[in-house]
């Protein structure tokens, strides 16, 4: 009999951010939907037309999401069972660290919250604050717990046809790189550990930078050093409102 040919597999439907792409992040006050970049990062609950609207334009957008703590003003904040809420968040009023070990109690959650994501047509998913192994928690937790838990998020982001990016954890680039599909960075420039990340723009993904206006860096030498690194930064104030800053202006 001949031999079969194995039908190839198909190839993922996600999308793959590459390196060069401009990009805003806006997490509060009122959109700057005059703007025009390549990417934007808005929060999950914004209005379907919203993203509808940023698709006429031929923008993409990325979906946030705080996978490591609770926040109490969330629409589905009633749903987090009490023994997964760790220590507040210090710094952020009505946060507090979840026990991220959990994710049979959390899965249901984020499940929805990215079945959310992808109704809405976005086309990433920003998972905030899943660098939290070495924060006082109140919970032992170890890096190969957070490692487990971005391992879960990112397959069920890619089963709904979602790209999922790192948010900061630079000790993890050599064990996500290979899985994720780009990466979100703040004040990486100031605190010197850019580099950290090269790995990813190394491998075509892109990875987009915010320095932020509350510290006394240099914004364009950060500019200098990030178009070596093939990164897309911008100056941010620390609310994420819609003023923003791109290197070169």
């Amino acid at each position: 009999m001949p031999t079969r040919t194995p039908t190839p597999s198909p190839s993922p439907t996600w999308w793959r951010p590459q390196p060069g792409l401009r990009w805003q992040w806006q997490l509060s006050g009122k959109l700057d939907l005059d703007l025009q970049v390549d990417v934007i990062d808005v929060d999950l609950y914004v209005g379907q037309s919203v993203v509808d609207y940023y698709h006429s334009r031929g923008t993409k957008v990325i979906c946030y999401i705080s996978v490591g703590s609770y926040e109490n003003w969330r629409p589905d904040a009633d749903r987090f069972p009490r023994e997964v809420l760790g220590k507040k968040y210090e710094g952020w009023s009505g946060e507090r660290w979840l026990d991220i070990r959990r994710i049979d109690l959390l899965a249901p959650i984020m499940r929805a919250r990215l079945d959310l994501c992808a109704a809405k047509g976005f086309d990433a998913v920003e998972p905030d604050n899943m660098d939290i192994h070495q924060e006082d928690t109140g919970f032992p937790l170890t890096y190969e717990d957070q490692l487990r838990y971005v391992q879960w998020l990112a397959k069920e982001a890619h089963q709904r046809g979602l790209a999922i990016g790192q948010k900061n954890a630079a000790d993890m680039t050599r064990d996500l790189v290979d899985l994720l599909d780009f990466a979100i960075l703040e004040d990486a420039f100031y605190y010197g550990w850019a580099h950290e990340l090269k790995p990813y723009t190394d491998a075509g993904k892109a990875v987009f930078d915010a320095e932020y206006t509350d510290l006394p860096g240099d914004f364009q030498k950060a500019c200098r050093e990030s178009q070596k690194l093939r990164f897309s930064t911008i100056l941010k104030h620390r609310n994420l409102d819609a003023w923003v800053q791109f290197c070169g202006e």
